[in-house]
């Protein structure tokens, strides 16, 4: 008797809030164009500080796309999460009938790595200076990783298999690949990815012990990976959701199957020790490619890291190399996010994102501000590049030493 088939688990729709745009049309849109949307910081009580550049989300109105209700105890990075939460829904053509009347075969995951840090800090100085009485019982839930989770399964009526994955930038891939094994184990939907909002003063203020924090004040120089003056990286703000649910299922809905999660692996090497995460993400592609079932030379794209930190540059290049062999100095590498900024977790779920969008239209998007590369790589720089893709590798390090990959399929390959 043979073994049931496994259950591929389709990515049906996409929702973003980014500093490239508050929807995904507008994210392509600026992110094919290899537009530089990072910026001086303006948010307020950041002036002060040393941190200068960011990528800010400034198109985005909460009070339009949350009710009254949830906005007066959830933070700035829930707001993001169910706003792109609700447009991966309706682009997968999911309404609330259809969740209704199976509560408990849909669920959510999502990464977090900083919380909500705005709105902690709010009711801190609330305490601080009028008294407790002054602080709301939110305080208690609405900095925490998991208040996104949380939020949007009540929110939406999802009563499955909920969970967050509290982790530095490679949680993003690895929410995804929960999301994936409850939909291959027999879960109909999952609401999967990340959102941040590290741009509040305190959540800045954490973020000046990172050694990997670019320096540099002037917005076109100060994130630039695989250069020769590459600084290190420049943080942002924003994210993306996904809608995950069974290939076969989506077929029979009539819902085009847009990728297919095939295949992740992760391991870990230790903070801040990027030398070693050259051996550790190789690991990682070499783990992420046999689960998919695919061989080296079927990757058509990578979506990088791109720290921005020489040491780690220089690993992830020797990375490709020795997990792809020869196809890894030939294969196209794009790095979107040095446009808008590494928004920590939802950094690899916005790359997902557009890697999905690229395989779908055929095109491979730029890595702004980049242009003198001093690595062993094919990086698309400059503007974007024509190609038929079928799979995509999407990779992500964390600051505290994870590396994740994830390999994509195209729609149309891999719901065959």
């Amino acid at each position: 008797m043979s073994a049931p088939r496994k259950r591929r688990a389709a990515v049906t729709g996409i929702g973003v809030v980014a500093p490239g745009g508050t929807s995904t049309e507008t994210f392509w849109k600026s992110t094919l164009e290899g537009a530089s949307l990072l910026d001086r910081v303006t948010r307020e009580g950041c002036e002060h500080l040393p941190l200068k550049v960011a990528g800010e989300v400034r198109a985005f109105e909460p009070s339009a796309a949350v009710e009254e209700r949830y906005l007066v105890q959830t933070d700035r990075f829930t707001h993001f999460a169910m706003a792109a939460a609700d447009a991966a829904l309706q682009d997968a053509r999911l309404g609330r009938a259809d969740t209704d009347a199976a509560p408990f075969c849909a669920g959510v995951v999502t990464a977090a790595g900083s919380g909500g840090g705005e709105f902690g800090q709010r009711e801190l100085q609330k305490l601080w200076s009028k008294g407790s009485r002054y602080v709301g019982p939110w305080q208690s839930i609405a900095w925490f990783y998991a208040a996104s989770t949380g939020q949007i399964s009540i929110r939406r009526g999802f009563k499955g298999p909920c969970s967050v994955v509290a982790a530095d930038e490679a949680g993003g891939l690895d929410a995804l690949a929960h999301a994936a094994r409850a939909v291959e184990r027999g879960t109909d939907l999952i609401v999967a990815g990340s959102t941040e909002a590290p741009l509040a003063p305190y959540s800045m203020v954490c973020q000046l012990g990172y050694r990997e924090l670019s320096p540099v004040a002037d917005p076109e120089r100060a994130y630039r990976p695989f250069t020769e003056d590459a600084c290190g990286f420049v943080p942002a703000e924003g994210g993306a959701m996904l809608t995950v649910e069974a290939a076969e299922s989506a077929r029979e809905r009539g819902v085009p199957v847009r990728a297919v999660l095939a295949g992740h692996a992760a391991t870990f090497t230790g903070p801040s020790r990027w030398e070693l995460s050259g051996q550790g993400l190789a690991e990682a592609i070499r783990g992420a490619l046999a689960d998919a079932g695919c061989a080296p030379e079927e990757v058509d794209v990578v979506f990088a890291d791109a720290l921005g930190v020489p040491e780690a540059d220089r690993a992830e290049a020797r990375a490709l190399a020795d997990a792809l062999g020869a196809h890894g100095r030939r294969v196209p590498v794009t790095a979107p996010k040095t446009g808008t900024g590494r928004a920590y977790c939802a950094a690899p779920v916005l790359d997902t994102a557009a890697a999905v969008l690229a395989m779908e239209h055929g095109l491979i998007p730029p890595t702004p501000n980049v242009s003198d590369i001093c690595h062993d790589l094919d990086l698309v720089t400059g503007r974007a590049r024509a190609t038929e893709m079928r799979t995509a590798l999407v990779l992500s390090r964390g600051l505290m030493g994870s590396n994740s990959a994830l390999v994509l399929r195209h729609g149309a390959a891999g719901a065959s």
